[in-house]
């Protein structure tokens, strides 16, 4: 048992990795210290223009008060990153993930209070999971199951408080993106075209963060 569990680690080394930071981090959060890691890495959207590390340090801390945030969202990341880790290979699979946290933090700045905090991988888990409904539907699979999981985990954003929908929509708009590139240049001979097509996504996303940065000055 200890044996398979291990493979099972190893064959995804960057979703274990992330999970294993998640929770460090989370544990330096609950420590006697633990201001200085949710106060440095938080993200509210008028930090942007002098902090704006913070757009991917948010993807990494959680609600402090409490495992249940942390618990959900890693075990909600480890399925999904068990599937298309493999599939995308590491490299690309952080790109995406990292990139899926980016697209939520943007998503925040235009669609949330500018002054209220957020933390969590929520972002990057919408990111994985709208990655998984293009693979579902460029593999010709049933892709009904994954929309009804995104339409309800969505619909919570609007219900329950403290849920930063606007986050999970960047997340889910930036991972489609990053997903459709990728299953549009899959073959060797495409690779050019899909870096260029990332660097397209990230172009947006910071051209979408200077666009708003300016309209507060």
């Amino acid at each position: 048992m200890a044996r398979l569990k291990l493979q099972s680690f190893q064959q995804v080394p960057v979703t274990s990795g992330l999970l294993l930071l998640n929770v460090v981090i989370w544990l330096g959060q609950i420590s006697p210290v633990g201001y200085l890691f949710t106060n440095q890495m938080f993200f509210a959207p008028l930090f942007a223009p002098f902090e704006p590390w913070r757009m991917l340090t948010a993807g990494f801390v959680h609600d402090w008060t409490g495992p249940f945030h942390i618990l959900l969202n890693s075990y909600a990341i480890w399925i999904f990153g068990r599937i298309l880790e493999p599939l995308l290979g590491p490299r690309r699979f952080l790109v995406m993930y990292l990139t899926s946290i980016i697209g939520g933090s943007v998503a925040v700045m235009w669609l949330s209070d500018p002054q209220v905090p957020v933390v969590g991988a929520s972002g990057a888990l919408f990111g994985l999971m709208g990655a998984y409904f293009i693979v579902v539907r460029s593999t010709g699979g049933n892709s009904t199951q994954i929309f009804t999981l995104i339409a309800i985990n969505f619909g919570l954003g609007f219900f329950v408080s403290g849920i930063s929908w606007e986050g999970h929509l960047g997340g889910l708009l930036t991972g489609l993106a990053i997903a459709g590139i990728y299953s549009q240049t899959r073959q060797s001979e495409k690779r050019v075209q899909q870096i260029f097509g990332v660097f397209l996504v990230w172009g947006v996303l910071y051209g979408l963060t200077m666009l708003k940065i300016s309209s507060w000055m």
